[in-house]
């Protein structure tokens, strides 16, 4: 299978998607019927949509879609993971409709303060409690919290674990050291994959310290012409060949928010071209196999 392993789907009259205020270009909706056509274009044959909002409503009805729609075969959803029964929270979502593509569950720890986040005692009850349900947890961090992001992998060694967007890197001159020195760390545990995913916007947000806001990063003003250029993006890529490798690395479009860089075919092709040099069982695990391997979705 070609597995797209992140996209999002959002209807602004179902609910509204507060992140999107500041961002034009998304500030309307994406359905699952506008992103077909650039999977039949694509030989995509399954997706994994993932939440976007923390709202206990989303889950399931991106549990529903995946009941009735072909292309979504796995959800990445949401629940509070400081809840005293998230373990019973785990339990009735995947008893719902479609409940049975509930793969992972993911919060946006990007968006909380505090950069050691994930390390708080009952968050890190909360991740051991989507563990130990047979999920993964999809970890969303800013460049500042990817350290902590490191320590709960190393320390939460039964739980496995998906780093979005690789990290979301500094993309720039001086972003690539400290992200290689912590990938390399991140590497040496087993229990995690990494998606390459998300690259083509950070590539147009300029350098900050300290890091802004992602949706600062994602405003259409921070964003530069040039970001397809496979040049900006090789050095991340060799990275995450050299670290992970391919076989736990993970292809995703993160559609629609690509759209701030570049269309869906844009997307997919600059990953193909920055893997090129792979062979074609290490192409097919990056576009597919790792995915299908780490969240379970069969053929």
């Amino acid at each position: 299978m070609r597995i797209d392993a992140h996209h999002h789907l959002w209807d602004l009259d179902v609910r509204d998607q507060p992140w999107t205020r500041d961002v034009p270009a998304l500030r309307r909706t994406f359905t699952a019927e506008e992103l077909r056509p650039a999977l039949d274009r694509n030989a995509i044959d399954a997706t994994v949509v993932v939440q976007t909002i923390a709202v206990p409503e989303e889950t399931p009805e991106l549990l529903a879609l995946a009941s009735s729609d072909p292309y979504v075969r796995a959800v990445v959803g949401w629940t509070s993971l400081t809840a005293p029964d998230v373990t019973d929270r785990l339990a009735e979502l995947r008893e719902l409709p479609g409940g049975a593509a509930l793969v992972g569950i993911r919060h946006g720890i990007q968006d909380e303060a505090d950069p050691r986040w994930p390390e708080r005692p009952e968050v890190r009850r909360g991740i051991e409690a989507v563990g130990a349900a047979g999920l993964v947890y999809d970890l969303l961090v800013r460049p500042d919290q990817l350290p902590a992001a490191v320590r709960t992998v190393r320390e939460l060694p039964d739980v496995r674990f998906v780093l979005d967007h690789a990290g979301n890197p500094v993309v720039g001159p001086d972003g690539l050291e400290p992200w290689t020195a912590l990938l390399t760390a991140l590497a040496d545990c087993p229990n995690v994959a990494v998606k390459l995913s998300g690259l083509v916007t950070r590539a147009g947000a300029a350098p900050a310290h300290p890091p802004r806001p992602y949706t600062d990063i994602l405003h259409t003003d921070a964003l530069h012409t040039d970001i397809l250029h496979t040049d900006t993006l090789r050095p991340y890529t060799d990275v995450l060949l050299a670290t992970v490798g391919p076989g736990r690395l993970l292809y995703g479009s993160d559609w629609p928010v690509c759209l701030l860089a570049a269309g869906y075919d844009d997307v997919l092709a600059t990953a193909q071209a920055l893997t090129g040099d792979l062979g074609a069982d290490e192409r097919e695990a990056v576009f597919g196999g790792t995915a299908a391997r780490w969240y379970g979705i069969a053929a």
